[in-house]
C-alpha cells in the first residue's frame, strides 16, 4: 500500500511547485520516497514504488498534465532515469537491510557462545553451564521448551546432528526432516569423546525449522556444554 500511495501523495504535493521545478529536482524528490519504501519493507514493494513514482511522475508533472501521456523528449529521459534509478535504488536498500538483519543475527549468535565461555571461565558449575546453554537454545530455535536429560539413551528420538541436519535414524533407514518434527528432539552433549547426556527440544507446533546457521550455533552450544561437563571430570555415561 505505501509502494503505491507514498509517491502518489508526493508527486500530488509537488503539483502547485511544477511550474518552479525542474523535472529533474521532481524526479529526485520522488525517488527520497522510492527508497523511503524500499527501507521499509520488501524488494517487490521497491520496485512497485519505482513503478508507482514513474507513473505518478508522468500524470502530474509532465505535459499533458492528468494524462499518462508525455510530449517532451528531455521528459521522457526523466522519467525513463527515474525508473531506472528508482529500481536500482530500491534493490540496493532492500540488500543493505538484509545485510543489516545478518549483522544482528551474527551479533547474538557471538553473544550465545561468549556468554558460555565466561561462564565456564568463571568457574561456573557444569550443572550452571547446562542451564545456560538450555535457556540458549529456546531462544535461539524458538522452543516450547527444553530439558537437559543425563545418562544412557532412552527410545529413538530425531536427533539435531553436527551438520545442522535434523535426521532420524532407525536401524539402516534414515529419516531427514526440512521441518520439526513430532514431538521431542535430541540434542546430544558430547565432550572428551565422551556422552553425557543430551537436551530434549520442544518445539512450538507449526514453527518452522530455524535456518542452518541457528541450528549450527546450538550445535556449537551444546558441545560448549559437553566441554564443561567433561572438564568438571563427572562420570561418562553410555
Amino acid at each position: 500500500m505505501a509502494a503505491l500511495v507514498a509517491p502518489f501523495l508526493v508527486a500530488l504535493v509537488l503539483v502547485p511547485f511544477r511550474a518552479g521545478l525542474s523535472a529533474t529536482n521532481e524526479a529526485l524528490i520522488l525517488v527520497v520516497a522510492v527508497v523511503a519504501v524500499a527501507a521499509m519493507g520488501s524488494r517487490a514493494a521497491g520496485a512497485l514504488a519505482a513503478l508507482s513514482a514513474a507513473a505518478w511522475f508522468d500524470f502530474f508533472l509532465t505535459e499533458p498534465y492528468q494524462q499518462f501521456a508525455i510530449s517532451d523528449r528531455a521528459d521522457i529521459e526523466t522519467a525513463v532515469l527515474l525508473l531506472v534509478v528508482g529500481l536500482i535504488v530500491s534493490q540496493l536498500a532492500a540488500r543493505a537491510r538484509r545485510l543489516q538483519a545478518v549483522v544482528v543475527t551474527d551479533a547474538a549468535h557471538l553473544s550465545s557462545l561468549q556468554g558460555t565461555a565466561r561462564l565456564v571461565e568463571d568457574g561456573g558449575t557444569p550443572e550452571a553451564v547446562v542451564e545456560y546453554v538450555r535457556r540458549e537454545l529456546v531462544g535461539l530455535l524458538g522452543l516450547r521448551g527444553c530439558r537437559f536429560e543425563y545418562g544412557t539413551l532412552m527410545g529413538n528420538l530425531p536427533r539435531l546432528e553436527h551438520d545442522g541436519g535434523l535426521w532420524l535414524r532407525s536401524g539402516s533407514r534414515i529419516t531427514e526432516y526440512a521441518d520439526w518434527p513430532d514431538g521431542e528432539t535430541e540434542l546430544r552433549v558430547v565432550g572428551g569423546g565422551h556422552y553425557y547426556g543430551r537436551f530434549l527440544l520442544d518445539p512450538l507446533p507449526d514453527r518452522p525449522l530455524p535456518p542452518e546457521e541457528d541450528r549450527s550455533v546450538a550445535v556449537a552450544l551444546a558441545a560448549q556444554a559437553g566441554a564443561a561437563l567433561d572438564t568438571a571430570g563427572l562420570s561418562q555415561q553410555g
